[in-house]
Order: structure tokens, then sequence, then C-alpha cells
């Protein structure tokens, strides 16, 4: 590949500086070790953060048991199950001819009441932070009265003097539209192109407005923050700066936590945590890279994954450029069936932290990630939309790595390793949709090639 990149530098000038560009711009599936990783100190936001986040969430669990029945049983907490997956584990091992060593586990945020997706974490808490503060204002509320208060008709008229906007590739928009629009807020999501037609036909039944881009996600943001900035008593949540969605993601950590302990698993030096986790703008992997990393510090090795065609947060971190640098930038299209990871250019604040912290990253093809969704249901019944089932071949490429287990002196006990792909969305999927999703699958699997090309 010749030409500019619209950088002040050459393709060839970008490549030679980062030799791992050339792989990425041919689209091939790369595996990126991050040179930078520190740790979780000296960051702009802290554990008391992360605690102050999961109390928000405690205040307003009688609203939520109110309002979604489902988290009746969780008493109005949002979570999602820790599954072990060994069937699954199986299966990978004889599609790619690998073994895993330590036990796979699916961290299935697909089944996340609300919204149905990891985004139900970040954007409900952004959206219920944002109701709290208008209500101490105006003395509606204290943090000591029953939060169930906001599922009334008090506080939904009074909600209506407010708008909140949001761009999207669809999760996001519909776990804050859903919320938005329960509270009582006028919603508008700004929606990209590759957005799929029964996310916004949900959101319009929820009651939010739907305003379509013949574009990606970068103009549907910039376009959203436009019309906002015009509107009075507007909110716009910024997935590309926000610091309440990132901390929203980081309570899943400590839930993690849990649920680990509840099973028996302990993450320390000799019981090392490996997690996988489906990448877009990079919000909700930062922010749960970085609650584990405040919780468990060395002993937990994130790693994030994109699709070969939008692998916005590798090339922000592989050059240094962060959120200066657009997959267009380097001649990619942005193009992929992983709807909720078509991101052209990567998140600000998340990015920033995640340099820090983050192991690594890895691409994968489009259509491997609908092998891995009929691998899934064919041996463990769990149903997930292609972008969530990216992480499940995570565990593969680490042992094709040993550098990385090596450089961390991993070798000997990785057979008591934990493996977790975190599965980030798929339950509201409609089940024609779902079907085509694992139709497709079963068709390329039928060739029984092991990690085909697009």
């Amino acid at each position: 590949m010749i030409g500019n990149s619209g950088l002040g530098k050459t393709w060839s000038e970008w490549t030679q500086s980062f030799p791992l560009l050339e792989d990425i711009m041919e689209m091939k599936p790369v595996f990126w070790q991050n040179p930078s990783r520190t740790d979780a100190t000296g960051l702009p936001v802290s554990e008391d953060d992360i605690e102050e986040a999961k109390t928000l969430w405690r205040r307003f669990a009688p609203f939520i048991k109110e309002l979604f029945p489902e988290t009746k049983a969780s008493d109005g907490i949002v979570e999602s199950p820790l599954r072990s997956i060994p069937k699954m584990q199986q299966a990978l091992e004889r599609h790619y001819h690998a073994r895993i060593r330590g036990r796979l586990y699916l961290k299935c945020d697909n089944e996340l009441p609300i919204a149905g997706s990891i985004k139900a974490r970040g954007g409900v808490y952004e959206v219920l932070k944002y109701a709290e503060t208008l209500a101490i204002e105006q003395q509606l509320i204290t943090k000591e009265k029953n939060y169930e208060q906001f599922a009334s008709p008090k506080f939904k008229h009074f909600f209506k003097q407010y708008s909140i906007g949001v761009a999207s590739t669809g999760n996001l928009g519909l776990s804050i539209g859903i919320i938005s629009a329960a509270l009582g807020f006028n919603v508008t999501v700004h929606m990209s192109a590759d957005a799929k037609e029964w996310k916004k036909e949900l959101l319009r039944e929820k009651g939010a407005t739907v305003r379509e881009y013949n574009a990606d996600f970068s103009r549907a943001i910039a376009r959203g923050r436009e019309l906002s900035s015009y509107e009075p008593n507007s909110y716009f949540i910024d997935d590309e700066n926000s610091r309440d969605l990132f901390l929203g993601y980081s309570v899943a950590a400590l839930r993690l936590k849990d649920q680990l302990e509840s099973q028996g698993i302990y993450v320390d030096a000799d019981n090392p945590l490996f997690v996988y986790l489906p990448c877009g703008v990079g919000g909700s992997p930062g922010g749960i890279t970085f609650g584990l990393k405040s919780i468990f510090g060395p002993h937990a090795h994130c790693f994030f994954v994109e699709p070969t065609h939008s692998p916005s947060v590798l090339i922000g971190l592989l050059t240094g450029q962060k959120e200066k640098v657009s997959v267009r930038d380097f001649g990619l299209d942005n193009l992929t069936e992983a709807d909720g990871l078509a991101v052209g250019r990567p998140s600000s604040f998340a990015t920033e932290i995640s340099e820090k912290l983050v192991s690594g990253n890895y691409t994968i093809h489009d259509n491997e990630l609908f092998k891995l969704l009929t691998l899934l249901m064919d041996t463990e019944e769990i149903k997930v939309e292609p972008s969530a089932a990216s992480g499940l071949q995570g565990p593969i490429l680490l042992n094709r790595c040993p550098s990385y287990i090596d450089k961390h002196h991993l070798s000997s006990k990785m057979h008591q390793a934990t493996h977790i792909a975190w599965s980030t969305g798929g339950s509201l999927v409609p089940d024609e949709e779902m079907r085509m999703f694992y139709e497709k699958g079963k068709t390329l699997m039928s060739g029984n090639r092991v990690g085909d090309s697009d």
C-alpha cells in the first residue's frame, strides 16, 4: 500500500516506524503486546471512584426493581452470570487444533437486564447519575431517601423538561434510550449507518427519537454534540470523552470478584486471570480493565479485541496517537458485521488510561465471529451477537504467543489460569436475525477452515 495517510507521513513511513501496521492495513489478524503497560496508579480515576459508582447503583436499585421486573430476583442490581463453558473450550481446541491451559468462562453480559448488553452498565449509570444530580439540585430527593420515587409521575413530569442525546452504533443507544425514556427524559439517539434496523425500531418503541446518518460513528457523534449544544436543558452523553460511562463499567470488576470467589476461584500470583474484551470506542473494556487492575493488580491480564476492519483503539495505542488517528487514515473502511465495534476513532478519556493498563490487543475477521457464535450455540446453547463472540478466540491466541507468557513468568502457572471471554450482547436480537447469524456460521464451519478471512 502506498500513498499518504493524511497524518503528515506516508504509509511507508508509518509502517517503517510501526511494522505491525502493514498487516493491520492489509486487514490481517494480528496480536499485539502493549509495551507501555504499568499499573493502576496515577490515573484520573481511582478505586474510591469505583466504590462511589457502586453506591449509586445501590441507591437506584429500588427504582430499577420497580420499572424493570426482570431485576426483581437480583433486588434491582443490574448484573450478569459468570458461566463455565467446558464444552466450548473443547470445541475451540478442536477447531483451532490448539490447547487452552486453564479453564474458560463466559461473562454473560448478553443477558444483562434493561438493555441486553454491556452498555447497560455504562449507559444506564451515566443517565442515573445525571437524573440524581438534577433531582438533588431541585431538592426533590436526598441520597438518604428511597429512590423508588424516581418511578413516580411527579419525577417523570420533572424530567420532561430535560433532553438527553447520545450517538451510537447500536447497543449504547439502546441502553441510554431505554433508561432515559423510562425516567421521562426526552431522548435522541444519533445512529450511524451500520446500526441494525431492529435496534432503531426498538428504540422508537421505547419512546426515543432516532436520527439516522449515512456515515460512521464519528460523524454521528460530531453531529449529535452539535445539535445538543443548541438545545436548552440538554445533556449529551459523549462516548469518546465520558468519565461517568467509564466508571459505570468499572463496577463490573467488583461484581466479578464476588462471582469468582463464590465459585472458589481466586486470583493471585499462582492463579492468573486473563480477560478478553470486545472493543469499540474503548470505554467499556477500558472501564472493566481499570476495575480489574485496581482489584487484582499484575495478576489480571486484559486483552482488547477489534474487527480487522475497525481496529481504532489498536492503531491509537500502537502509534501513540490515540484519538488523533482514525482507521480511515490508514486506508481501512470501518465496515464490519460487529456493529457495536464499528468505530473509526477511539475514546480520548478511556484510551489514555488503557494505554497504561491493557496487556494487549488482537484483531479478528468477521467470518470468524460467526463461526465462534455458532460453536457457542452448538456446545453451550448460549446465544450472542457477532461482536460478543470475539473474545472467545483470546485463549487460543495467547497460547500461540509464548513470548507474553514467558515475559510474565507464567508458563508454570497456566494450568491454573482462569480465562474469561466477556460476552457483550445478544439477548435482545430478534430470533430471525439470530437464526441468520447461526446459519452463516454453520455454512462457514462446513469448510472447517481455521482463521478464514473475510
